[in-house]
């Protein structure tokens, strides 16, 4: 195979080299972005229609189940955004669409909740990545070291 076809089919970049890290806070604005507005935005303060579907799956306190959840989707999707708190902030919202996933839209066809299904590992990796070389975490890390950002 030529190598040029070759790079283009097979090639990629190294994590850690600038086009991953690129990548990597592309994939992080967006999803936070869609989650907190498109998502979540909705949904604080929550309607009466959103604390009876709470209540609907069994959750005891439903008012402060559907804020939690509310505030996951928003806060956490801000924070994603800019990549602060952003492991906490992506374990919230891994909750809150494991809870949609699994038992919201749990016996739904496939289609109808497969944005939850998206949302829910994108949220899985950003526990375990963090936010990356262009998130606020790891300004405030370094410069808590007196280092600086590079």
């Amino acid at each position: 195979m030529h190598p040029v076809l070759r790079t283009a089919l097979l090639g990629g970049s190294a994590p850690g080299t600038p086009a991953a890290d690129a990548a990597l806070t592309s994939l992080r604005v967006a999803a936070g972005l869609a989650m907190a507005f498109a998502h979540g935005l909705g949904k604080v303060p929550p309607s009466e229609g959103f604390i009876g579907a709470v209540g609907g799956m069994g959750f005891p306190a439903p008012v402060l189940f559907a804020w939690l959840a509310g505030l996951a989707e928003v806060v956490g999707g801000l924070l994603l955004a800019v990549g602060l708190m952003t492991r906490p902030a992506a374990f919230s919202i891994l909750i809150t669409m494991v809870v949609a996933f699994f038992i919201r839209h749990g016996d739904d066809p496939f289609r109808q909740k497969e944005l939850a299904f998206l949302f829910m590992f994108i949220s899985l990796a950003f526990v375990f990545l963090g936010s990356g070389r262009f998130g606020l975490d790891r300004f405030l890390r370094k410069s808590a070291k007196g280092e600086t950002a590079d």
